[in-house]
């Protein structure tokens, strides 16, 4: 259901939401994160300028930043600025149900579910849990946040979207056991 576009969208989005100070963040470095190919995360990050969700600054110290709160972007936001509105796929197009095919009834409940679930869901939601538990087998199976983890990125007393952007970094992301010094 969710393309490769979404998907990546949605790691850059959320990489965004952790990112300590809310300044720019450099497409490439969003890429590198996440093994994606520049150019194609660069396409992916338009299309959610595009939308409204990101802003995107120009010059030396430019990127793109989180445009609205994570708790302003839902889930459809995202998938539809990625991958187009999310349609039924129906017989015909009609106000009354009670009169068409059961097939047509059946997607008509299934679009509605879809739409009201991702509706739901927001950032803040991905951004709060975004790495499965781990003490589950197979972490590295998760699609959200794959080979990567959260090394004090945001520290507790950050539980507000900031109303202005702060300087401090008071974490960083690393490939799973880099902040150890461990091998990867």
């Amino acid at each position: 259901m969710l393309t490769k576009t979404t998907i990546s969208g949605l790691k850059a989005l959320v990489f965004l939401g952790l990112h300590p100070d809310h300044q720019p963040v450099s497409p490439r470095v969003i890429a590198q994160a996440f093994g994606e190919s520049p150019t194609y995360l660069a396409k992916v990050l338009r299309q959610l300028v595009k939308a409204g969700i990101l802003k995107a600054q120009r010059g030396v110290a430019g990127g793109v930043s989180l445009n609205r709160s994570p708790e302003q972007i839902s889930l459809l936001s995202i998938v539809e600025a990625c991958q187009g509105v999310i349609l039924g796929d129906f017989c015909r197009e009609t106000d009354d149900l009670s009169r068409t095919c059961a097939f047509h009834q059946a997607a008509a409940e299934l679009h509605r579910a879809i739409v009201g679930v991702l509706s739901r869901w927001t950032l803040a939601d991905m951004i709060k849990r975004p790495c499965p538990d781990p003490s589950l087998p197979e972490r590295e199976k998760c699609w959200l946040w794959p080979g990567i983890e959260i090394v004090e990125l945001v520290p507790p007393e950050k539980k507000e979207w900031p109303s202005t952007p702060s300087r401090s970094r008071p974490g960083r992301m690393t490939k799973a056991g880099e902040a150890r010094g461990q091998e990867v």
